[in-house]
């Protein structure tokens, strides 16, 4: 995937395992389950946690990279 070919979505984490390094989000549009690899994380997540995300085709299939938080405002 090129870098003009990212899309930025939005997920809601399912669960994180900072001892596992890895967790797994679902997608609010299309409730596909994403795995979260730690290389993918920008900001510190756990479960129930809303963010931004851009999937990629991994070995396993779609993966997130570039998540981070998103912040409410105020």
């Amino acid at each position: 995937m090129s870098s003009d070919d990212k899309e930025v979505r939005e997920g809601t984490v399912k669960f994180y395992a900072d001892e596992k390094l890895f967790g797994f989000l679902i997608d609010d549009q299309t409730g596909e389950e994403i795995y979260v690899p730690v290389a993918g994380l920008i900001d510190e997540i756990k479960k129930g946690t809303k963010v931004f995300y851009t999937p990629v085709e991994g070995e396993k299939g779609t993966e997130a990279i570039d998540v981070k938080s998103r912040k409410k405002k105020s």
